[in-house]
Order: structure tokens, then C-alpha cells, then sequence
């Protein structure tokens, strides 16, 4: 069995024929790029990305399409060592499912910082026998280049990889390096999605990740992972769709801030979720935002299988 998620069937225009396709997985520790590094990859937004470390709670997938082939990369939550609350729990444990049933593991790591996670999470990879890659990040922060091959050829000594990438996910440097590498390891087998699908999820999901990620670039501190976003209702009419989405809180103190002074904070978040939004979607969007209070969903397992985030 091949497939890691649920798709939306196999198809497009080689229906019955043999290419190439595979699904990749990327993993590493919270903050080193995979979300960025998705991104570049399928040539658009796919996963959300802000500074703060942790932004990514589900495994993703984003379609690039080749004639070479069909690659399907599915962008996971950063692997962490501090588990205080079952979401963080819950997180780990999609991130370690993607380890199973790809075709090849491509592990994320920060150009001239590796730390106790980067390590840890070489751990939990020691025994797969799925081909691991490993790609170095944000090399474009790095003034002298002459210092890198010392330091490529270190990394690569820490075991058998499939290969070594340098690049940089922001400035899109050297990724047809990375597609090339995987391509070329890619099994026979007929497209995964339509040729003609880059996303992995609907609509809806959309709409829910876009809204947090403004939540969690306009909110400081721990407020961002104490909240999350669902949508109650969409409804499309023509060209415009109507989105009723729900963001969840902890506390009602957490509930004033998201809100905000007469409202500011949430109309911020709300107008900059809908430009985005309707960029992505190239259709109208009116969008209504609320807050509402469901006490420690964090460490709920009941509201975090309600919320999708259980790992189930």
C-alpha cells in the first residue's frame, strides 16, 4: 500500500499508463523550511508559513506535475522532544506516520545550525529502509560558500543518504537540483492525483490554515498554539464563496486579545485572511470570523479529533 492520505483518485490524461510517481515526505525539527521548502517545489502556496516554530499541525500535500513524472510531497509538523500537551503528542505522531508507505524521505535541516532536534530526529529515522535525502536549508545565509563543502560532506557522513542538497526554499536556489535527485528515484506507476490538482486537501482546509497563519504572524507569544481555526459553513454562489470559520480559544482572556481593541485584531486577521484567500482561489470571498472558547482543547482528545487534530 502506497497511499499515506486519502486522495482524490488516481487519473488525468494517463489514466492506464505507466509513469513515474511516488509520494515524499518531508520531515525535520520545527523552523528549518519544509513548509517554505514545499512551496517552492509545487511552484505555489500550499502549505501556511510564519516565523514562529510549530506553524505546521497537519501532514499536506502538494502535487508537482512533470513530464518526468508525478511527485506528491506531503509537508509534515516539525518533530519536537517537548510533548507538554496531547496536541504536541498528536503532532509527532503524524509527522512519524508519513515515515511509512512513501516512496522516499527528504530531511530538512538549517545550514550551519545543527541542534539536539536535528539529532533526535535522525534517531527516529535510524532502522527505515525507505531512501532518506537530506537537504540543507537556507544556504543563502551563508556569506562564505567555501565553508559549505566541509560542512556537506560532515553531514553526509552522518549515514547512508540517498543524497545531499544544498539550497535555499526562500530564494528558490538550487531546488530543479532537489526534483532532479528525487525523479530519478521515483518507482513506476500511474499518477497519484489528476494532472491538473497541485492540492491535497479542499477548500475549506484552505480557508481554516490560511485564517491561522494571519492569526499567528498578528498574535505574540504562546497565543498561536493556543488556538485554532474551523470552518463552519461555505457555500459557493457564482464566483463568490461565503465562509462562516470559528476560531477556538482556551481562555476568555485569549478571546479578548484574538478580538482585539473594538474589534481591530479580528478585522486585521479577517481582511488579510480574505485577500490572501481570494488570490489562491481567484474567486470572491466573504468571509465571517468568530471566537468562541472551548477550555484546554490543547490537551483534549476529544476536541482534537473534532478539530482534525488528533493524529487519528
Amino acid at each position: 500500500m502506497r497511499r499515506l492520505l486519502p486522495t482524490l483518485g488516481r487519473g488525468g490524461r494517463c489514466r492506464g499508463c505507466f509513469v513515474h510517481s511516488g509520494l515524499i515526505s518531508i520531515v525535520g525539527r520545527p523552523n528549518v523550511g519544509k513548509s517554505s521548502l514545499m512551496n517552492a517545489l509545487v511552484g505555489r502556496k500550499v502549505s501556511i508559513v510564519s516565523h514562529k516554530p510549530q506553524t505546521t499541525r497537519h501532514r499536506i500535500q502538494g502535487v508537482v506535475n512533470r513530464p518526468e513524472g508525478q511527485i506528491v510531497f506531503v509537508d509534515t509538523p516539525g518533530l519536537h522532544q517537548r510533548e507538554t500537551r496531547r496536541l504536541n503528542r498528536a503532532m509527532n505522531e503524524q509527522a512519524m506516520a508519513s515515515f511509512y508507505d512513501v516512496d522516499l524521505i527528504v530531511f530538512v535541516i538549517e545550514a550551519r545550525r545543527w541542534t539536539d532536534e536535528d539529532a533526535a530526529v535522525l534517531r527516529r529515522l535510524e532502522g527505515m529502509q525507505t531512501p532518506i535525502g537530506l537537504v540543507v536549508n537556507k544556504i543563502d545565509r551563508i556569506t562564505d560558500k567555501a565553508a559549505l563543502l566541509p560542512e556537506l560532506q560532515k553531514l553526509g557522513a552522518l549515514r547512508d543518504f540517498a543524497f545531499v542538497v544544498p539550497l535555499s526554499a526562500l530564494k528558490r536556489n538550487n531546488t530543479d537540483a532537489l526534483l532532479g535527485e528525487i525523479f530519478r528515484r521515483l518507482p513506476e506507476g500511474p499518477p497519484l492525483y489528476p494532472e491538473d490538482q497541485i492540492v491535497g486537501y479542499d477548500d475549506a482546509f484552505l480557508v481554516s490554515e490560511i485564517v491561522r497563519e494571519k492569526l499567528t504572524r498578528n498574535l505574540h507569544q504562546e497565543l498561536p498554539y493556543s488556538l485554532t481555526v474551523g470552518v463552519e459553513q461555505y457555500e459557493r454562489d457564482g464566483n463568490l464563496d461565503r465562509v462562516d470559520a470559528v476560531i477556538w480559544v482556551e481562555r476568555e482572556g485569549q478571546k479578548k486579545i484574538v478580538i482585539g481593541e473594538d474589534g481591530i485584531t479580528l478585522k486585521q486577521v479577517g481582511t488579510s485572511a480574505r485577500r490572501e484567500l481570494e488570490r489562491l482561489l481567484d474567486r470572491k470571498v466573504f468571509l465571517k470570523l468568530w471566537v468562541r472558547v472551548r477550555e484546554n482543547w490543547s490537551d483534549d482528545l476529544k476536541a482534537l479529533k473534532q478539530f482534525g487534530l488528533s493524529g487519528d
